[in-house]
C-alpha cells in the first residue's frame, strides 16, 4: 500500500470521527505516516460530520482527501454527498440499516452491512460505528484487524475500559460480515 485515502461520513453524534482516530491509530501501529482531519461546526448538530484519514508509506503531503479510495458511510445524505468523489474502482462500505437506497455508480466494490441490527445483537446501539469499521478493514486491507483492536485499546479513556471488550466484539462481528 503506497497510499490509502478514506472519507468517513455520518451524522454527528455517530461516532465517525472517532472511527477515524482508530484508523489513524492502527495506521501508525503499522509504521505508516497518517493524517486525521476530522470536520467540525453545524455537523455537531445532527449535520453530516466526516472525517478524512490518510495511511501512506511516505509522509502525507496533503491531509485533505478530495479523491478517497475508500468510503465508510453511516447515511444516506453521506451516500449522496461522498459517493461521487471516490476513484474508479474504489470502496464503498454502506451501513445498509440506515441507507435505504443503492448506490448510483457501478465501478465501486460495494459492500453493505447492516450495522445498526448486528449491534441492536451485541445488546448496545451505540457500537454499530466499530461494527462498520471492521467490515471496512477487512475489505478494503488498509490495516490489519489486530492493529485496529490495538488502537482502541490505547485510544479508550480509562473511565470507558470497561465498554473495551464489547467493543473489540463490534470489531469482529463487523470483520465476519464480510
Amino acid at each position: 500500500m503506497k497510499k490509502f485515502g478514506t472519507t468517513i461520513a455520518g451524522f454527528g453524534g455517530q461516532g465517525v470521527l472517532f472511527v477515524g482516530q482508530v484508523l489513524a491509530h492502527a495506521g501508525m501501529l503499522e509504521g505508516n505516516y497518517v493524517s486525521w482531519i476530522p470536520s467540525y461546526g453545524v455537523e455537531m448538530r445532527g449535520g453530516t460530520a466526516h472525517c478524512f484519514v490518510t495511511i501512506a508509506e511516505k509522509e502525507v503531503s496533503s491531509p485533505l482527501v478530495e479523491h478517497p479510495e475508500g468510503l465508510l458511510i453511516f447515511n444516506k445524505p453521506s451516500l449522496e454527498k461522498f459517493e461521487p468523489k471516490a476513484i474508479k474502482d474504489g470502496f464503498l462500505l454502506l451501513n445498509s440499516s440506515l441507507v435505504d437506497q443503492e448506490p448510483r455508480r457501478s465501478d465501486l466494490k460495494i459492500y453493505k452491512v447492516p450495522a445498526n441490527e448486528m449491534a441492536a445483537e451485541l445488546g448496545d446501539s451505540r457500537v454499530f460505528n466499530l461494527i462498520m469499521l471492521g467490515a471496512f478493514v477487512k475489505a478494503t486491507g488498509v490495516v490489519q484487524v489486530e492493529n485496529v483492536k490495538k488502537a482502541l485499546e490505547e485510544i479508550i479513556p480509562e473511565k470507558r475500559k470497561k465498554l473495551l471488550p464489547l467493543n473489540l466484539s463490534a470489531v469482529d462481528k463487523g470483520v465476519e460480515a464480510i
